[in-house]
């Protein structure tokens, strides 16, 4: 029997990628999603999900590099929304803030915590290093780019996980030599080892790896 069109809607989604000790032993920010989740359940993953409405009128302290913001607008038309959803995604799965000093007018009910320290989001950080969309037959899909930043973008204490929600368990820097020894969605593998290489001091390509599953035959792209 032929199977039909999988009409699973494809949201728009932004994770993130933060490492520390990028020379030698460089670590990445992971945590485990729930037995019950209905998205990779079980899964060790970086810190991410859907982007929001609101997320496009989000005041960033700091914008994107020109760069990544012309890759990213030749197929969404508000890069900075992505970049915005990323940093909200990691401040409520770790409690960890991508922000400088500055005061919001009206914070949005989702930024309102983040706008209780005193900041307000930076994307100045943020490098966008990969792009991949969820293949058909899946409970969800997202159409996800995925941004590296370091440690050092991170406002307070990077081991403090105290204001993080409960979606990710057993949040801890783990090094990127160990990494694949934990469950992980076979995406994560792919994303790791992008970010592996760009750490070890390969040059920055002049295009983003994109993995195209719009449709049930799988397409490997890059983003000029």
């Amino acid at each position: 029997m032929t199977q039909g069109p999988d009409r699973t809607a494809i949201r728009d989604a932004a994770t993130i990628l933060l490492v520390r000790n990028t020379g030698t032993a460089p670590a990445v920010l992971m945590g485990q999603r729930g037995s019950g989740a209905a998205f990779m359940p079980d899964k060790y993953v970086f810190p991410g999900g859907a982007v929001d409405a609101g997320d496009a009128q989000v005041p960033l302290a700091g914008a994107l590099n020109p760069t990544c913001q012309a890759r990213l607008a030749l197929d969404h038309p508000a890069p900075m929304a992505l970049a915005a959803a990323a940093i909200r995604e990691l401040w409520e799965e770790t409690g960890l803030a991508l922000g400088r000093p500055g005061a919001w007018d009206s914070p949005p009910q989702d930024w309102q915590g983040f706008a209780a320290r005193g900041l307000r989001p930076d994307a100045t950080a943020l490098r966008y290093i990969f792009r991949a969309i969820t293949p058909p037959g899946r409970t969800r899909r997202f159409d996800a780019r995925f941004f590296l930043a370091e440690i050092g973008a991170v406002a307070g204490d990077a081991d403090d996980f105290s204001a993080a929600c409960e979606e990710l368990s057993h949040l801890h820097w783990v090094p990127m030599a160990e990494a694949r020894r934990l469950n992980l969605p076979f995406i994560t593998e792919v994303v790791l080892a992008e970010a592996e290489a760009l750490l070890r001091g390969e040059p920055w390509a002049d295009s983003v790896p994109f993995f195209d599953n719009r449709t049930d035959e799988s397409v490997f792209r890059r983003i000029a």
